[in-house]
């Protein structure tokens, strides 16, 4: 059995030949089953300019979604905070845990989630695309919850309002200011799987206790498809390697049907391309996931697991989490 709490972290993929409406009242018919099912938290990522991909406005679904469900923790996975000025997420995420108090997450990531040009689109200037303007707009941001702020700024809500702080990251960057922090940490081993060890080992190393934690607590986030079979999986994943495979080359479509992805005339490299983005994935039947999940955690020793499922049918992403719910204590 998995003996750590799971969570889900969830795009609102956008079927082809669908509205992205429908998404979005998947992702929330999603929330409202995963705190059925007892999951922890329910997080929305930041993404532009991706046509698979309706969460582009994290804090405006995290309202709905909070205000859809009543005991699951909601959040970011996350704000990706070059695209924002800090006193705008404070103020956004103020309002939120004044509206549901002690149930929202401020997952926080340093990418832009997107292209350049449209992370200028964004941000309307090269001010904070940087990478290396991260920390010190973190610490603007933070300064608004506590008052602490060094200009004469009062973030109303925010102020006194402290959702609940994490870093992202898929590298070693926001893995040691997490530990400087003494903040939790969620590593995208979805992304990056390569990275994942060295990147908490960084954080354990890098930790001091803080306000808000006495010790590293690390949360793995994991590409999580379940099926009755591993061919069935492996079917219900194709959509999703299909999907990547055009994002990464400059092509990003809808999501694909199953059939679209089993048709696809894949050259070598691509199919390579789909079956390397697959390792560290948990896909196949409750026998097989649970092995590879039981792996995972063997391997990083997480504190808490959060399953992302990026499937074309919502019934078949629902069943998915169901089965992986059966997994855990």
């Amino acid at each position: 059995m998995i003996d750590v709490p799971l969570s889900v972290l969830d795009v609102a993929p956008v079927a082809a030949g669908r509205p992205a409406g429908e998404a979005l009242a998947h992702t929330t018919a999603l929330a409202r089953r995963t705190e059925e099912l007892g999951f922890r938290r329910f997080w929305v990522a930041e993404h532009h300019n991706m046509p698979a991909i309706a969460s582009s406005a994290p804090a405006v679904l995290i309202a709905h979604l909070a205000a859809s469900t009543s005991t699951i923790r909601v959040g970011s996975g996350g704000v990706m905070l070059p695209n924002h000025a800090p006193l705008v997420v404070a103020e956004q995420f103020g309002t939120l845990s004044a509206l549901h108090p002690g149930r929202i997450d401020l997952g926080i990531g340093r990418a832009p989630g997107t292209d350049q040009a449209t992370a200028l689109a964004l941000r309307r200037t090269v001010e904070g695309l940087s990478a290396e303007d991260f920390p010190q707009e973190l610490g603007e941001l933070m300064n608004f919850f506590s008052g602490a702020a060094a200009r004469p700024i009062t973030a109303t809500p925010g102020l006194g309002e402290n959702p609940e702080v994490w870093l992202l990251g898929s590298s070693g960057f926001s893995a040691q200011l997490a530990g400087l922090l003494g903040l939790p940490f969620a590593f995208a081993h979805h992304f990056s799987a390569v990275n994942t060890i060295p990147a908490l080992a960084l954080y354990r190393d890098r930790f001091r206790p803080s306000q808000w934690l006495d010790k590293p607590y690390a949360m793995v986030a994991v590409s999580t498809i379940v099926a009755e079979t591993d061919e069935r999986a492996q079917w219900l994943a194709a959509p999703g390697g299909l999907s990547f495979l055009r994002l990464r080359q400059g092509r990003p479509q809808p999501l694909p049907t199953p059939e679209e992805a089993a048709a696809y005339p894949y050259t070598d490299v691509e199919r390579a391309f789909v079956t390397d983005r697959q390792v560290g994935q948990a896909i196949g039947s409750v026998e097989t996931v649970r092995a590879a999940l039981e792996g995972l955690l063997a391997r990083t020793e997480a504190d808490e697991l959060m399953l992302t499922t990026m499937v074309y049918d919502v019934t078949e992403r629902l069943r998915s989490l169901e089965l992986a719910r059966t997994l855990a204590t």
